[in-house]
């Protein structure tokens, strides 16, 4: 298996969507689908079971799968070392970003290499799948989420801004008619889910309940940002966001409401604690240094 073979694998495996992966590796869904087909006709088995809704891994894709993970980082690394030794630079620190605000959130970027010339710096938006398994799997040293985050091994670090909440709807939707909506007028309609995804941590960004107990019924399953504008604009479910998606995604088939009685929310450091370095300090030291983002 090349390793470029061994990428579009991987990748896949992640998304479990050739259209997604396709997009992530800038190629077509049909490369992907016939990458897949090679593999499992070398192995002589199915890696993926798919059908016209759904692709999963069959036991022997997930094991595959777990095998080649630690070789391909493996190999990567190496790859890694070589290429930023060749530049000057001793290693590379990867934030992963789920907040959309990233050219607010510049003066932490530039001026963590301003200080640290030596380490390069590498920014990308995340999933909103399985957020906190790039931590886990090494694909990322830095996440930037909510952090009210149940989980032993990971270390939550300095906040960078918190902000005040909208609810994203239809143009065409009922809300509309309103100035700003609460909770409970929102628990008429259904949310976009994130799926997988820890129950406790997409509950902090949504809540289940009302403050008078209605439930606050979940919808469609989404893993990215452009899934969710598809669903809204259409009419299909709302969401609430950020204050800054407002900004930043202004569309003429979504409004963006007020949401009164709903704490502001905060977006912070989060990284696996075994894997904490000097990079990880230094970089929490600027956010600390700089404080939050101002209101």
């Amino acid at each position: 298996m090349e390793l470029r073979d061994i990428e579009i694998f991987l990748t896949l495996a992640e998304e479990l969507h050739f259209g997604r992966a396709a997009e992530r590796l800038h190629v077509s869904a049909a490369r992907v689908s016939q990458a897949i087909k090679k593999q499992e006709r070398a192995i002589g088995a199915e890696l993926f079971a798919r059908d016209s809704r759904n692709v999963r891994l069959t036991p022997l894709g997930e094991q595959l799968r777990d095998d080649l993970r630690v070789l391909h980082q493996g190999l990567a690394q190496t790859l890694e070392r070589a290429r930023l030794a060749a530049r000057g630079k001793a290693g590379t620190l990867r934030v992963s970003l789920f907040p959309l605000n990233i050219q607010e959130l510049r003066r932490y970027f530039e001026t963590f290499r301003t200080r640290h010339p030596q380490w390069e710096l590498r920014v990308r938006m995340s999933t909103y799948a399985d957020p906190f398994g790039q931590l886990r799997n090494g694909d990322a040293d830095i996440l930037v989420t909510w952090p009210l985050v149940d989980e032993p091994d990971l270390t939550v670090g300095p906040t960078l801004f918190a902000e005040p909440r909208v609810l994203a709807v239809g143009k065409e939707h009922p809300l509309t008619r309103r100035s700003s909506v609460t909770l409970e007028e929102m628990s008429d309609f259904q949310h976009v889910n994130v799926a997988p995804a820890p129950d406790d941590w997409f509950d902090h960004y949504v809540p289940q309940h009302t403050p008078r107990g209605r439930v606050i019924a979940r919808g469609a399953s989404v893993n990215n940002v452009e899934d969710t504008f598809t669903l809204v604009g259409m009419g299909e479910e709302v969401v609430l966001f950020p204050v800054h998606v407002a900004r930043y995604y202004p569309r003429p088939d979504i409004a963006y409401l007020p949401v009164k009685g709903l704490e502001a929310l905060a977006y912070s450091l989060v990284w696996r604690t075994e894997s904490e370095n000097d990079m990880i300090r230094a970089f929490a030291r600027v956010v600390r240094d700089l404080g939050p983002l101002p209101d």
